[in-house]
């Protein structure tokens, strides 16, 4: 099995498209259809279903992307680790997170890496932490910033960053407002506001309520922390956070309040394996370490 065959394989199962996964590879279509056709001989089973239109990957297919794409970042991690014991820096590092995540400043932390290693390419993407970990799990993305979402395996590691209590942000006006720490069971009849099931602040909170036996209602579902911040600003519902949240500038005007709850929001760095990490993904562990070890000092 050639690795050209498996880059072809996962290049066309991300377009779903022969002729753009041809372009975006610089290959001729011919070449990349034999080389597919190949692979598939090679396995004797077929990896897409094809129509004129577009293909989809069949049982087999969806099978073998999990694994090319781990094997693709492992050899794409030994190139770099060769190169970084060469002194050079160098490739691509694939970095997911939450927005809003506690324990780094992602912006800093990138700039940063960016001014120490200019010859390595920065991608970010933004996810909910189920999505990330199943990402960094797969070998599409060398690390992230999550909230945690599962015990670690053969294939994920985590690293704790840091972790803090939850909080209600409500309006002024609120019933709530006048009053002191809160239990799941003070709020079971309130209308929240919330993040998608699969974003950090929902999955800790839906813990928290699940422990304590109280049922909730979503009724306002977001995907940022700005219009979470709006709405509940507006008295359409109240909002159980990090703890963090409640210190941004737009929640100035809301009430905040402490939830009585054993739930902690805890956030992680997601890595694979120790050898499988490649050496940017660990030199940006070790800004981020060298950053927190600093925080203290500028403190004193």
């Amino acid at each position: 099995m050639e690795l050209r065959h498996l880059q072809h394989f996962v290049a066309v199962a991300e377009d779903r498209h022969f002729t753009r996964a041809a372009e975006r590879l610089m290959v001729s279509q011919s070449g990349l259809s034999a080389s597919v056709r190949a692979l598939e001989r090679e396995l004797q089973a077929p990896l897409f279903v094809r129509t004129t239109r577009s293909v989809t990957l069949t049982e087999a297919g969806r099978a073998l992307l999990v694994e090319a794409e781990r094997i693709l970042a492992q050899v794409r991690a030994a190139h770099e680790a060769v190169a970084a014991v060469q002194g050079v820096l160098r490739g691509t590092v694939s970095l997911g997170t939450e927005q809003c995540i506690a324990g780094v400043n992602v912006a800093g932390l990138l700039a940063a890496f960016r001014r120490r290693h200019p010859d390595v390419e920065i991608r970010l993407r933004q996810a909910g932490s189920g999505a990330l970990a199943e990402e960094v799990a797969a070998g599409r993305l060398d690390l992230a910033f999550a909230v945690r979402t599962q015990t670690d395996t053969d294939q994920l590691r985590s690293v704790s960053l840091t972790s803090e209590p939850m909080t209600v942000l409500c309006h002024p006006s609120h019933p709530l407002a006048e009053g002191g720490p809160v239990t799941p069971e003070d709020l079971g009849g309130e209308a929240f506001v919330d993040f998608h099931p699969d974003w950090g602040p929902r999955r800790t909170t839906d813990a928290a309520f699940a422990q304590a036996g109280v049922q909730r209602t979503v009724t306002l579902e977001v995907n940022d922390v700005h219009s979470l911040l709006d709405l509940v600003h507006e008295g359409l519902g109240v909002a159980v956070v990090p703890r963090h949240f409640g210190q941004k500038r737009e929640a100035a005007t809301l009430v905040s309040l402490p939830v009585k709850s054993d739930a902690l929001y805890e956030t992680l760095a997601l890595l694979p394996p120790d050898e499988a990490t490649s050496p940017a993904a660990r030199a940006l562990m070790g800004l981020l370490t060298a950053a927190a070890h600093k925080a203290p000092e500028a403190a004193g």
